[in-house]
Protein backbone atom coordinates (compact mmCIF):
# COMPACT_ATOMS: atom_id res chain seq x y z
CA UNK A 1 0.00 0.00 0.00
CA UNK A 2 1.49 3.44 -0.53
CA UNK A 3 0.59 6.76 0.18
CA UNK A 4 -2.16 8.88 -0.62
CA UNK A 5 -1.71 12.86 -0.77
CA UNK A 6 -3.89 15.50 -2.31
CA UNK A 7 -3.00 18.47 -4.16
CA UNK A 8 -1.99 20.47 -0.84
CA UNK A 9 0.05 17.96 0.64
CA UNK A 10 -2.69 16.50 3.46
CA UNK A 11 -2.53 12.80 4.04
CA UNK A 12 -6.04 12.64 5.93
CA UNK A 13 -6.83 9.82 3.05
CA UNK A 14 -4.06 7.38 4.13
CA UNK A 15 -5.97 6.92 7.38
CA UNK A 16 -9.44 5.39 6.13
CA UNK A 17 -8.14 2.61 4.02
CA UNK A 18 -5.05 1.60 6.40
CA UNK A 19 -8.09 1.35 9.33
CA UNK A 20 -10.57 -0.53 6.79
CA UNK A 21 -7.71 -3.26 5.63
CA UNK A 22 -6.95 -3.56 9.31
CA UNK A 23 -10.30 -4.18 10.17
CA UNK A 24 -10.81 -6.61 7.13
CA UNK A 25 -7.67 -8.77 8.40
CA UNK A 26 -9.13 -8.89 12.35
CA UNK A 27 -12.60 -9.96 10.99
CA UNK A 28 -10.99 -12.50 8.98
CA UNK A 29 -8.91 -13.71 12.44
CA UNK A 30 -12.00 -13.55 14.19
CA UNK A 31 -14.10 -16.16 11.74
CA UNK A 32 -10.94 -18.25 11.48
CA UNK A 33 -9.11 -18.67 14.39
CA UNK A 34 -11.18 -20.34 17.20
CA UNK A 35 -8.72 -20.19 19.83
CA UNK A 36 -8.98 -16.53 21.33
CA UNK A 37 -5.53 -17.07 23.86
CA UNK A 38 -3.24 -14.49 23.91
CA UNK A 39 -0.74 -16.62 22.48
CA UNK A 40 -2.55 -17.23 19.04
CA UNK A 41 -4.22 -13.76 18.59
CA UNK A 42 -0.77 -11.47 19.39
CA UNK A 43 1.20 -13.33 17.34
CA UNK A 44 -1.42 -12.80 14.00
CA UNK A 45 -2.18 -9.12 14.95
CA UNK A 46 1.47 -8.63 15.33
CA UNK A 47 2.12 -10.37 11.96
CA UNK A 48 -0.65 -9.11 9.75
CA UNK A 49 -2.56 -6.30 11.18
CA UNK A 50 -0.24 -3.75 12.35
CA UNK A 51 1.52 -3.59 9.60
CA UNK A 52 -1.52 -2.09 7.98
CA UNK A 53 -2.00 0.53 10.71
CA UNK A 54 2.11 1.41 10.78
CA UNK A 55 2.81 1.48 6.80
CA UNK A 56 4.66 4.77 5.71
CA UNK A 57 3.65 6.16 9.02
CA UNK A 58 6.79 8.29 9.22
CA UNK A 59 5.69 9.87 6.08
CA UNK A 60 1.48 10.35 6.64
CA UNK A 61 1.63 10.48 10.55
CA UNK A 62 -2.01 10.95 11.62
CA UNK A 63 -1.96 14.65 13.56
CA UNK A 64 -5.49 14.96 13.85
CA UNK A 65 -7.53 12.88 17.02
CA UNK A 66 -10.44 11.53 14.81
CA UNK A 67 -7.09 10.09 12.63
CA UNK A 68 -5.19 8.87 15.39
CA UNK A 69 -8.13 7.64 16.95
CA UNK A 70 -10.05 5.95 13.74
CA UNK A 71 -6.10 4.16 13.76
CA UNK A 72 -6.44 3.12 17.44
CA UNK A 73 -9.63 1.60 17.17
CA UNK A 74 -8.45 -0.88 15.15
CA UNK A 75 -5.53 -2.16 17.58
CA UNK A 76 -8.38 -1.54 21.01
CA UNK A 77 -10.69 -4.39 18.70
CA UNK A 78 -7.91 -6.56 18.36
CA UNK A 79 -7.41 -6.30 22.12
CA UNK A 80 -10.80 -7.20 23.11
CA UNK A 81 -10.52 -10.19 21.35
CA UNK A 82 -8.26 -12.38 23.21
CA UNK A 83 -9.66 -14.53 26.05
CA UNK A 84 -10.36 -12.62 29.26
CA UNK A 85 -8.91 -9.09 28.64
CA UNK A 86 -12.82 -7.99 26.98
CA UNK A 87 -13.88 -6.55 30.53
CA UNK A 88 -10.84 -4.34 31.06
CA UNK A 89 -9.85 -0.65 29.98
CA UNK A 90 -8.19 -0.53 26.42
CA UNK A 91 -4.91 0.59 28.75
CA UNK A 92 -5.08 -2.03 31.21
CA UNK A 93 -5.60 -4.60 28.73
CA UNK A 94 -1.79 -3.04 26.56
CA UNK A 95 -0.10 -3.31 30.17
CA UNK A 96 -1.72 -7.02 30.11
CA UNK A 97 -0.19 -7.96 26.56
CA UNK A 98 2.91 -5.77 27.28
CA UNK A 99 1.87 -3.46 24.02
CA UNK A 100 2.24 0.52 23.74
CA UNK A 101 -0.82 2.49 21.53
CA UNK A 102 -0.31 2.91 18.30
CA UNK A 103 0.36 6.89 19.15
CA UNK A 104 3.20 5.60 21.54
CA UNK A 105 4.87 3.33 19.57
CA UNK A 106 5.14 6.41 16.61
CA UNK A 107 6.90 8.81 19.43
CA UNK A 108 9.25 5.57 20.45
CA UNK A 109 10.53 5.26 16.60
CA UNK A 110 10.80 9.16 16.19
CA UNK A 111 12.79 8.92 19.41
CA UNK A 112 14.71 5.73 18.24
CA UNK A 113 15.61 7.86 14.90
CA UNK A 114 16.63 10.67 16.81
CA UNK A 115 19.14 8.67 18.80
CA UNK A 116 20.73 6.97 15.73
CA UNK A 117 21.22 10.97 14.78
CA UNK A 118 22.67 12.20 17.37
CA UNK A 119 24.96 9.28 18.35
CA UNK A 120 26.41 10.05 14.46
CA UNK A 121 24.71 7.25 12.64
CA UNK A 122 23.72 9.25 9.87
CA UNK A 123 26.47 11.66 9.96
CA UNK A 124 26.18 13.31 6.70
CA UNK A 125 22.29 12.97 5.87
CA UNK A 126 21.61 14.23 9.93
CA UNK A 127 24.05 17.23 9.94
CA UNK A 128 22.53 20.34 11.63
CA UNK A 129 18.72 18.29 12.17
CA UNK A 130 19.19 19.20 16.32
CA UNK A 131 20.54 21.72 17.76
CA UNK A 132 21.98 21.10 21.27
CA UNK A 133 20.42 23.14 23.67
CA UNK A 134 22.71 25.65 25.84
CA UNK A 135 21.37 25.38 29.34
CA UNK A 136 23.68 24.97 32.65
CA UNK A 137 20.27 23.81 34.26
CA UNK A 138 20.91 20.37 35.86
CA UNK A 139 17.25 19.11 35.97
CA UNK A 140 16.09 16.23 33.41
CA UNK A 141 19.11 14.46 31.30
CA UNK A 142 21.33 16.71 30.51
CA UNK A 143 21.62 16.26 26.89
CA UNK A 144 18.50 18.98 26.12
CA UNK A 145 17.77 19.20 22.06
CA UNK A 146 17.35 23.23 21.12
CA UNK A 147 13.51 24.18 20.39
CA UNK A 148 12.28 26.49 18.03
CA UNK A 149 9.46 29.01 18.27
CA UNK A 150 6.61 28.88 16.11
CA UNK A 151 3.67 30.78 14.87
CA UNK A 152 2.24 28.36 12.48
CA UNK A 153 1.00 24.82 13.70
CA UNK A 154 2.33 23.25 10.34
CA UNK A 155 5.94 23.87 11.80
CA UNK A 156 5.00 22.58 15.32
CA UNK A 157 4.53 19.11 13.39
CA UNK A 158 7.47 18.41 11.90
CA UNK A 159 9.71 15.65 12.84
CA UNK A 160 12.75 17.46 14.84
CA UNK A 161 10.28 20.38 16.48
CA UNK A 162 8.14 17.19 17.88
CA UNK A 163 11.27 14.89 18.50
CA UNK A 164 12.98 17.84 20.68
CA UNK A 165 10.27 18.24 22.77
CA UNK A 166 9.61 14.35 23.58
CA UNK A 167 13.34 14.14 23.62
CA UNK A 168 13.98 17.17 26.69
CA UNK A 169 11.69 15.22 28.52
CA UNK A 170 13.27 12.03 29.01
CA UNK A 171 15.20 10.85 32.07
CA UNK A 172 18.89 10.84 32.29
CA UNK A 173 18.94 6.75 31.77
CA UNK A 174 17.99 6.58 28.24
CA UNK A 175 19.34 9.66 26.52
CA UNK A 176 23.15 8.35 28.08
CA UNK A 177 22.99 5.15 26.87
CA UNK A 178 25.80 3.79 24.97
CA UNK A 179 24.52 2.10 22.62
CA UNK A 180 21.25 1.08 20.54
CA UNK A 181 19.71 -1.89 22.32
CA UNK A 182 20.59 -0.43 25.94
CA UNK A 183 18.55 2.95 24.41
CA UNK A 184 16.01 0.56 23.21
CA UNK A 185 15.38 -1.01 26.85
CA UNK A 186 15.53 2.26 28.96
CA UNK A 187 13.51 3.81 26.49
CA UNK A 188 10.58 0.99 27.05
CA UNK A 189 10.90 1.30 30.16
CA UNK A 190 10.51 5.64 30.27
CA UNK A 191 7.70 4.75 27.77
CA UNK A 192 5.50 2.70 29.99
CA UNK A 193 5.60 4.79 32.85
CA UNK A 194 4.19 7.66 30.43
CA UNK A 195 0.11 8.20 30.83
Amino acid sequence: MGTFVNEKLNMTHQRAPAAQNANHILGCIKRSVASRTKEQILPLYSALVRPHLESCVQLWRPQHRKDIDLLEWAQRRATEMIQGLKHLSYGERLRQLGLFSLEKRRLQEDLIAAFQYLKGAYKRAGEGLFTRACSDRTKGNGFKLKQGRFRLDVRKRCFTVKVAMHWNRLPREPVGAPSMAVFKARLDGALSNLV
